[in-house]
């Protein structure tokens, strides 16, 4: 169903009065706080089952009579459900949010304030973009979760079948998944689901293009420039001749049709090691028996190097109207403690922690990791950027460009609906 413009507006902008109205009031760090059950929002299977057994064991453990149990929600609908939640009576009390959709929260006051607990839960060793994504007025309200940047994951029988090597610029990627789709029928040269606008970005980075600039407080939408055009083009091409997925797919899951032998390569964040080599056994199968089988590298820059990726990952925060700050605030240190932080490193996520960058390894997904990781870019820095990503006009431009749309008639059309609402 679409989402309505603006409707995400409304709800945070209600959320204004939760500093006032929380029931929760500020997290004391009280080592006896009183007795409850705490509820942890996180996000997908991204987190992996080890780090999830870890904290509610561990919490446990350290508060006595409190339990925590971990609610999973979805990427899709996040934003509005988050709103929602969030401001009424059965608020959760630890949230895990997307970098890009923190700042709509830490303006509204939808999250307690951790200013005065930044030092305990790292300081500066923390990521510093998701310190600033998690930061509002000066106050530090979200804290680094985890950080990671796309790779491209491939079949390397299929590359040699070909006669193919790691492509060495972004041309040559797309011109490799051409030629890999048209020598294997049914098959995604390059697995590209029509919704999915993350793996877009860098097409449109590459070829000198921005989604949208502050120029002096107003926001200027850029789908519309030369270099978006080229690089929208480009994400066309590969939408329609080099993808077989379907053309309104999100890209949630990718494992799935890679697993099923439908993909040839895969741009997808590089936990998704992780979902693919994953147990038969698992509540989200994986195909381990392919890991012999799976190459990995940086997506090529236009001119060589590594490009510039989306930089995905999250925040983790204290919901304002928490009825257990305390309690709350104790299962957030366990996620950012070394040990859970660890465990999410090896799973292939970038750690909340500049120290504990080790812990990812140093195989060829690490060092990929790395090469991507220096040259990834994160969406416009506006607390109304939350608003732009509920609205679905992203998603529906993207489906509408894999459908063979007439991308400067699209572009105008976007543009001005973003403008409208981050300057709205």
């Amino acid at each position: 169903m679409r989402k309505k413009l603006g409707l995400v507006a409304l709800g945070v902008a209600s959320m204004l009065a939760l500093a006032a109205c929380s029931s929760g009031g500020s997290s004391s760090g009280s080592s006896t706080p009183e007795a409850g059950n705490i509820r942890v929002w996180l996000n997908g299977t991204d987190t992996p089952q080890a780090a999830r057994d870890y904290l509610k064991t561990t919490f446990e453990a350290q508060n006595p009579g409190s339990t925590l149990t971990i609610e999973e929600q979805s990427w899709t609908g996040l934003v509005d459900k988050l709103t929602t939640s969030l401001s009424g009576s059965d608020s959760p009390d630890v949230v895990e949010v997307g970098n890009t959709q923190a700042a709509a929260f830490t303006s509204a006051g939808a999250f307690e304030d951790l200013t005065d607990k930044y030092q305990d839960l790292g300081g500066d060793d923390l990521l510093p973009g998701f310190v600033t994504a998690g930061t509002y007025n000066g106050k530090f309200y979200a804290a680094p979760y985890y950080s990671g940047a796309r790779l491209v994951f491939y079949k390397k029988d299929l590359m040699a079948a070909s006669g193919l090597s790691v492509p060495t610029t972004l041309d040559q990627y797309v011109s490799d998944g051409v030629t890999l789709a048209a020598a294997n029928p049914g098959v995604s040269g390059i697995y590209f689901p029509g919704q999915d606008w993350y793996n877009a970005l860098p097409y449109i980075w590459e070829n000198g293009g921005e989604i949208a600039t502050d120029d002096n407080g107003t926001w200027k939408a850029g789908f519309e420039s030369a270099g978006a055009i080229a690089g929208l083009k480009q994400v066309q091409q590969v939408m329609t001749t080099a993808s077989v997925a379907p053309k309104d797919g999100n890209e949630t899951d990718p494992q799935v049709p890679f697993c099923a032998g439908t993909v040839a390569q895969l741009s997808a964040p590089s936990w998704v090691k992780g979902s693919i080599l994953a147990p038969t056994t698992s509540s989200a199968p994986g195909c381990p028996d392919q890991e012999a089988n799976l190459g990995v590298y940086a997506l090529p820059g236009k001119n060589g190097g590594a490009a510039s990726v989306f930089a995905g990952g999250s925040n983790i925060a204290i919901a304002a109207k928490s009825a257990h700050p305390d309690l709350a605030y104790s299962a957030l240190k366990i996620m950012l403690s070394d040990d859970y932080q660890t465990i999410l490193g090896k799973a292939g996520l970038v750690p909340a922690k500049k120290s504990l960058a080790s812990t990812l390894g140093t195989d060829d997904v690490a060092k990929a990791t790395a090469a991507a990781a220096a040259n990834a870019k994160l969406t416009p820095a506006s607390p109304k950027w939350a608003d732009v990503e509920a609205a679905n006009i992203l998603q529906d431009f993207f489906v509408k460009i894999a459908q063979g749309g007439d991308i400067p008639t699209l572009a105008a059309d976007i543009d001005t609906k973003i403008d409208a609402i981050l300057n709205g």
